[in-house]
Parts: structure tokens; sequence; C-alpha cells
């Protein structure tokens, strides 16, 4: 009978087979070289038997760490009881109590007017998917995103991200595609600062009353509670609800993307519970399917104007993924994880926020729950109008460096990859934080005075 694991081999080895094989769109083991023997709760071991604390948790997705005991059950229960793997949209029970229990989850008010579909495996797809309920149900074509914003890497989740690099060689994105300011206080737009947001709000207001604006009427407006890729940059509650009240008093649809915010990661189940709001659409992935692929998009019954078969996907029944969902989603509650995600956090940001007064290139520490962002900045440049520093991606990738040297895995991003960004696993404790800010620390002062002057 032939295995799945390889012989023990060295990191050197499994890294160089896979430079050979693999497309040169490969990202993370360009800036994370290790190939992973097993990993449990936070940490993971490598084929050199070195450990790290993982603080990127599949960006997001392993909110429970890695091979958690519930996971694991809810596997072994499917298997055991010969449920099919492989469903299209045929229901079974498994698919059945994982709907109970994502509506459960959701706040009463939205969970009774709510339909859900499922989509293919990954948050991009079932942006898709959202795009194509709106413009279906409004009979409407423009789309308005955010700067910053990130929502995938397919052609169309492409065409509505902020980000541009990938976008330099692929010709004919979507149309009718436009762009909205995002409260980025740190980098505000209108160069104001802590209360730019409401000139945003304004902005948007305008443009959408404007009949000479340029933009006709939009099928949705897309926009992420906390800017992932973006560098962790939340946005204000206040701007939030003004956003919702301006998307309902002109019926325009409001798509929250959740894929990275949603289930506890934030410090509330969903980050648009913070804003006391409700979503026209809502999109789910990551940690949704309790460390398996899965992804959902919940909305308003009165979008549901589709008709049968209008939005398909062979993998749209993983039954593996519905029963780790429904065992996560119920674990996260039961032990209080977003309450504990929001201490923690808190506590992480004071701490940081300590260490930048030690340091010389910290410009900013930000975020809401365990997904935070510390933007490395060069202060040997002028600041701005609002005091802030020009970003230093290159430090940034140095402090990632001398973190994975250290046993620490984390990600960088936002404008010009300067933003250090933490998303460890919802069960990290407070012991393992300390150690990770202690490691943290220790990065940056030596990264510092190597690049530094």
């Amino acid at each position: 009978m032939s295995t799945l694991i390889k012989p023990l081999v060295s990191n050197e080895t499994l890294l160089s087979t896979q430079e050979i094989r693999e497309s040169n769109a490969r990202s993370y083991p360009r800036r994370l070289p290790l190939a992973i023997q097993k990993a449990k709760g936070v940490m993971i071991t490598d084929m050199d038997g070195k450990e790290y604390f993982d603080c990127l948790a599949g960006a997001g997705t392993l909110a429970l760490g890695h091979n958690h005991d519930v996971v694991h059950e809810a596997i072994q229960e499917v298997l055991n009881n010969l449920i099919p793997l492989h469903t299209l949209d045929l229901t079974t029970p498994v698919k059945e109590a994982f709907v109970d229990e994502v509506f459960a989850s959701l706040p009463e008010s939205f969970a009774r007017k709510a339909k859900i579909q499922f989509c293919g495996p990954t948050g991009g797809d079932a942006i898709e998917a959202a795009l194509k309920l709106v413009k279906t149900a409004t009979g409407n074509r423009s789309i308005l995103s955010f700067q910053g914003g990130y929502h995938g890497s397919t052609h169309g989740t492409l065409s509505i991200s902020g980000t541009t690099s990938p976008k330099k060689h692929i010709h004919a994105l979507l149309p009718d595609t436009h762009f909205l300011p995002y409260p980025y206080e740190y980098r505000c737009p209108f160069g104001i600062g802590k209360n730019g947001h409401e000139f945003i709000s304004t902005y948007i207001e305008n443009t959408l009353d404007d009949p000479e604006s340029g933009i006709v009427t939009p099928a949705g407006i897309i926009v992420e509670v906390v800017q992932g890729e973006g560098g962790s940059v939340p946005a204000p509650i206040e701007w939030l609800k003004q956003l919702r009240r301006i998307t309902r008093e002109r019926n325009i649809p409001l798509i929250i993307d959740e894929v990275q915010t949603g289930i506890g990661r934030t410090g509330k189940m969903f980050a648009f519970e913070h804003a006391d709001i409700e979503p026209d659409v809502l999109v789910l992935s990551k940690a949704i399917g309790g460390s398996l692929p899965l992804s959902v998009v919940i909305y308003d019954k009165k979008l549901d104007k589709w008709e049968s078969g209008a939005h398909i996907g062979t993998f749209r029944g993983n039954q593996l993924a519905m029963a780790t969902g429904r065992a996560t989603l119920q674990y996260i509650k039961e032990h209080h994880l977003p309450e504990h995600a929001h201490q923690l956090g808190q506590y992480m940001q004071t701490q940081l926020k300590k260490l930048q007064q030690q340091v010389k290139s910290i410009g900013d520490v930000r975020g809401r729950g365990l997904m935070i962002g510390v933007e490395i900045v060069d202060k040997t440049q002028a600041p701005n109008s609002i005091g802030s520093y020009p970003g230093d991606g290159e430090l940034a990738k140095a402090i990632q460096k001398e973190c994975f040297d250290r046993g620490v895995i984390l990600e960088v991003g936002g404008r010009h990859g300067a933003v250090i960004r933490l998303l460890p696993p919802l069960i990290m404790t407070k012991e393992q934080i300390d150690e990770v800010l202690v490691r943290f620390e220790d990065a940056i002062k030596a990264a510092e005075r190597k690049w530094v002057k």
C-alpha cells in the first residue's frame, strides 16, 4: 500500500523540488522558506525539526489552529457513516446541520430573511457569485469598490480589487468597475487624518447623487470592514453606519466581504456586527470551512432572482468542510473565542504601541481583534501633512525574515508591502502571545540595526 507521507528529508530538498516543479506564481515559499513536517495548534514543525509560532494561520483560515480535535472528530464522523464526500448541491443531513449552525450564528434579523448559496471552494468563487447575484437582481452593471480592497485573484475579483501589480499584464478586466476612497486614517486619502471618514461619506453620497458623475446606477457596493491584504486597516464604526445608510436610502445592495474577517477573527462573530449594521450580501470563506475549502454567499431573499443553474460549481458540496465548519462554529461560540480574540487583540495592540515608542520604524499599530497591522515606515524621510511617514517595504521584509529566523511566521502586506500582518489562531493563549511579542521585538530591533541609519 502506498503512503502519503514522504520519508523524512530536509527543508532544502523539498524546497528545491518545489522550485523545479511549481509555477513562478508561488509566493509564500519565497518569503517563508520551509517545508512542513507536522503542525498542531499554533505550532508548526519543519522538516529540519525547527518549531514556529504560526501567526499567519492559513491567511486566517485556521481559526482553531492546526489539527484541532473537534475538526478531526468531525472528519471521522463523516467517514465512519459513509456520508458521500462529494454531492454537487444535493443535500445531506451534514449539509442541513451546517446551514442551521451558520444561520444560528448570524444576527437573528438577518438570518430570518437570509438565503444561502454554496460556491466553489475559495473566497474568490463566492465573490464572483455575489457580483452575479446583485447584477441579476438589480439589472444594473456598475460595481463600486474601495481603494486598498482585496477580493481575490480571479479575473472578476481582481477587477474589483485595489491592488494594481497583478493587473499590469491582464487585459480587458471587468468594465464598469469604479473605486472609492477608503477611510485609512494613517494614510487618509484627503490628507485629514482622524475625521477623514466624514469627508469620504460625503464624497460617496455626492458621487451617487451626481447625474454627471460618470457612473450609472450601481448594481452593488462591495467593502471589507477591515481591509486584510490592504494592510489590516479597520474602517471606523461611524463610517460603516453611514455607508449602510447611504446604500439603503438609494436601494443599492451592500456586499460585505468577510472572507478573512468572519467567524470571530475581529472580536465579533462577524466584523459588521461591530457597527450594528447588516449587509444585503455577506461573503464567507476561509474559517467557515473549519480548515477545509468552502465558501458561501448569504443574502437577503429579495435578491434571489436567479434561475435554476444560474450559478453552479462542481465542488460546492464538500461534506467534510461542512462538517468541520459546523464543528468549528460550535466550538468558537461555546468557548467564547470572539471575546477572547477581542481581549488578546487589545492586549497585543497595547504592547505593540509600547514597542513603537522604543523603535524607529513603526509608524502605526492598528487592527480589530486578532487581525493586527504594524506599519513599517522610513522616518529618515519627511512625513506628509498629517505626520505619516513613507512606508518601507524592504525593512518590513527584513523584519519578516528576522521573525522567521526566530521561529515566528507572519505575513507582510499593505501599500508597498510595508505592513506586518498578524493573524494568529483564535485559540492562542496570552502566554503564547507574550512569547511572540518577545521574538517580534528582538526581530525588529535586529532589522533596524542592519537597515536603519
